[in-house]
């Protein structure tokens, strides 16, 4: 008892006297977190300044507030965006024909691109007082989304000047000079915009650039002039082979301080005109046989007004920040949208498909095998939508999220590879063969595109979305890192104390909440009253846990865990199928919690929360100390493994609802476009529509064999004619299975050529099919 007494005494002297406390606890722990976790280099620190959290920082801490998610706003088009929607997006789409764009021109038809400069394609962003649409993020999301599902080559185009670039660029940072000069210029398409980042040397690193500017005088216009002295060698740049307004990164430097004190000013964005002299432009790059422009751009010593850097010589060295800020706000809504179009074209087409194409006299869809794959391409519709919503919904609102940006750049990508992949395994033969019927061939190509361009997807995944939320996202560790990087040591370790006592706090809640909830399976936490209170019990457990394991983590590994990538990238897939679900749920409610997309909802949420649990399993297996990975996989799963993937019902329900309801798919996929009769994906939903409609006299079939009048096997097609000699159907009725045969076999067949490759006509096509 007395022992007891003392030892508290004890405790309490040394915490309460600051002297004591400092050499005893805090000093040597301040130390030990210098040396584990050292201090960001500027580089590092400016990239985690840029941008802004939002709701993954109340994943990553286990704090989610579903009222709150609940609460934000359902994204909503204005008027004018709605107008150009349903205008002018569909006449764009009606002008290209992606077959002869990537086979025959190697580009878009004179109309076509004159369709995009006049009408604004490529001026989205910018402000309306320049000429500009100045559309909301989500009216860019929604407008690459539907342009993608028609042409991948049109979205990428589209995509591009509305996203990093000139346009972009001026308008958060330009100097008003600037702005009024090239913004209008943009606007009305007089101009056309590329931006050059990456180099030969310098890909996903693109703080490796090997550009160069060097600050000098020199004459321009006949003038001596303070300016820049570049050399350049990009790649990659999307516009550039026909862009008249190149937007340039590069490394800056003053030898001589002509500009300012520092002689290494760092990455710089500059604004050039392709026609200056010594800037080379037009040679082109095949990117995977698609038909938008993409190329080189080089410089040598050539010379430019310092006027000429984006926002004016104040902003020399400033590029570094600019470009991540930007990036991420791009990140989120070009490449999430050009994903979103290409799932729900597979989830459309693909069910169809299904429900058309028999074997065996069976529709492919009733077949378990299909149903699997069927499943997973309409989760992936379902949950790339509610991702896109629920992300350009946060830019509109004026977040900056680059974790959550990352996070839907890497999973909307590798949604959209998984659901082109399952749509040419069902579609077989059918979506292997090159021709102006296959519509999957030109997504399935160009997929490896999406994967690559803003960071290659591995290094967003090991890198990106772990790295910055461990720093962004948690409520200490940045700050912490500030403290240790103050000069003042004293401030320093007294800003590092109050700190610590709060982020001891915050842990060894996390560890107390994460075991009771192991031990309730999570019934007894607090959620909404809705039809997915249970969905919000669980993920609420896992983000819990995630805290967890996060501190766990940067504890044991401490400034190891940036090398040990395969550890980071299993906590950052629990943050990221956190920020998906959350998305599904929101987008949910904003629907009304609609019955017929619960199961939808339901599957998941089970796959996201058994992927939650592999991760951390994994992680626990292979953290460097065996007895700590032991006893966190007993705090949050005291009674082992607590998720299964999602049950076979859920699977075989989305498969039926995908492929029978044709209201439900519809709703699903509303990027995709139809509009034109004779396009190949119109032409399905017409054998569709025409095959349902022979239900009643399917019927009548069976009734008919049933009672012995007709004894012949076959389908409906196959026995038209003797169903109508027999007197079983009428003129009319044979009439309708005559068309939908017709129809049937247009979505079956496959483009075929003469041995020069030219193209025989689609009657022949249909012809030999039903003869062969």
């Amino acid at each position: 008892m007395w022992f007891f007494i003392i030892a508290l005494i004890a405790v309490g002297i040394v915490f309460s006297v600051r002297n004591i406390r400092r050499s005893v606890v805090t000093g040597p722990i301040f130390e030990l977190f210098k040396r584990i976790l050292p201090p960001l280099s500027q580089t590092e620190r400016e990239a985690m300044e840029a941008g802004s959290t939002w709701w993954e920082a109340d994943l990553f801490q286990g704090r989610p507030d579903w009222e709150k998610l609940q609460a934000f706003p359902k994204p909503e088009l204005s008027d004018e965006e709605q107008a150009f929607i349903d205008v002018h997006v569909p006449k764009l789409m009606s002008l290209i024909d992606d077959f002869d764009a990537i086979h025959e021109r190697k580009d878009f038809s004179p109309e076509a691109w004159d369709y995009m400069r006049r009408h604004g394609f490529f001026s989205l962003i910018i402000p309306k007082a320049y000429g500009g649409k100045e559309f909301s993020a989500f009216a860019n999301s929604t407008i690459v989304s539907q342009i993608s599902s028609r042409s991948l080559s049109a979205g990428v185009t589209v995509m591009v000047p509305n996203s990093l670039g000139p346009g972009e660029l001026l308008s958060h940072y330009g100097t008003e000079e600037q702005k009024n000069y090239w913004l209008p210029r943009l606007a009305s398409g007089e101009d056309i915009p590329c931006f050059a980042l990456t180099a030969p040397e310098a890909g996903s690193d693109a703080g490796a650039i090997p550009d160069t500017g060097v600050i000098c005088m020199g004459e321009h216009e006949g003038k001596e002039t303070l300016g820049i002295r570049l050399n350049w060698d990009k790649r990659y740049i999307t516009l550039a082979p026909v862009a008249t307004v190149l937007g340039l990164a590069f490394k800056l430097s003053d030898p001589d301080k002509l500009l300012g004190d520092k002689a290494n000013i760092g990455i710089t964005c500059a604004l050039i005109p392709t026609s200056h002299p010594g800037v080379e432009t037009g040679d082109r790059h095949l990117p995977l046989e698609q038909a938008f422009m993409n190329g080189t751009t080089r410089g040598k010593d050539v010379f430019i007004p310092v006027d000429w850097i984006i926002g004016g010589p104040d902003y020399a060295g400033k590029g570094w920040k600019m470009l991540i800020e930007c990036l991420s706000a791009g990140r989120g809504i070009s490449l999430p949208a050009l994903s979103t179009g290409n799932c729900q074209l597979s989830a459309r087409t693909t069910a169809i498909y299904a429900m058309v194409r028999q074997q065996f006299n069976s529709p492919l869809y009733k077949f378990e095998g299909v149903a699997e794959g069927l499943a997973t391409l309409g989760a992936n519709a379902y949950m790339t939508e509610a991702v896109r919503q629920m992300t350009a919904m946060a830019i509109d609102q004026g977040n900056k999220p680059s974790v959550v940006t990352a996070i839907a750049k890497y999973h909307m990508t590798e949604a959209a590879r998984s659901s082109i992949n399952i749509a040419m395994d069902i579609h077989g033969g059918k979506g292997i063969q090159m021709g102006p019927n296959n519509y999957l061939a030109s997504l399935y190509m160009t997929m490896p595109v999406s994967i690559t361009v803003e960071g290659a997807n591995i290094l967003t995944r090991n890198l990106m979305i772990f790295g910055q939320g461990a720093t962004r996202c948690h409520p200490y560790v940045f700050d912490e890192l500030i403290a240790a990087a103050n000069p003042d040591q004293e401030q320093a370790l007294s800003d590092f104390e109050t700190l610590l006592g709060e982020h001891v706090k915050f842990a060894v809640g996390n560890g107390l909440f994460s075991f009771f909830h192991g031990l309730t399976g999570g019934r007894l936490i607090s959620a909404p009253e809705t039809a997915n209170k249970k969905h919000y019990r669980q993920l609420e457990r896992m983000s819990k846990a995630l805290a967890l394991y996060s501190d766990i983590a940067m504890l044991v590994l401490g400034g190891e865990l940036k090398r040990r990538e395969l550890l980071s990238a299993r906590l950052g897939d629990v943050l990221s199928q956190l920020y998906l679900t959350s998305a599904v749920l929101y987008h949910h409610h904003k629907r009304g919690y609609r019955r017929d997309e619960q199961v939808y909802v339901d599957y998941l949420v089970a796959r996201a929360l058994k992927q939650c649990e592999d991760a951390m399993y994994g992680f626990t297996r292979h953290i460097s100390n065996p007895v700590t990975g032991w006893l966190l996989r007993r705090i949050v799963f005291p009674f082992g493994r607590s998720y299964a993937p999602p049950a076979d019902k859920l699977t075989l329900a989305i498969s039926d609802s995908l492929c029978e309801n044709s209201e439900l798919r519809t709703r699903l996929t509303p990027q995709v476009y139809t509009d034109n009769a004779s396009d190949p994906i119109a032409v399905l939903q017409q054998a569709y529509d025409a095959i349902l409609a022979l239900e009643p006299l399917d019927r009548k079939l069976r009734k008919a064999r049933k009672n012995g009048s007709v004894k012949d096997k076959g389908s409906l097609f196959q026995l038209c004619d003797k169903l109508l000699e027999d007197g079983i159907i009428t003129e009319d009725e044979a009439g309708k299975i005559r068309n939908a045969d017709k129809l049937r076999l247009q979505v079956v067949n496959v483009d075929s050529f003469d041995r020069h490759l030219n193209p025989h006509d689609s009657a022949s096509n249909v012809t030999s099919l039903k003869t062969g």
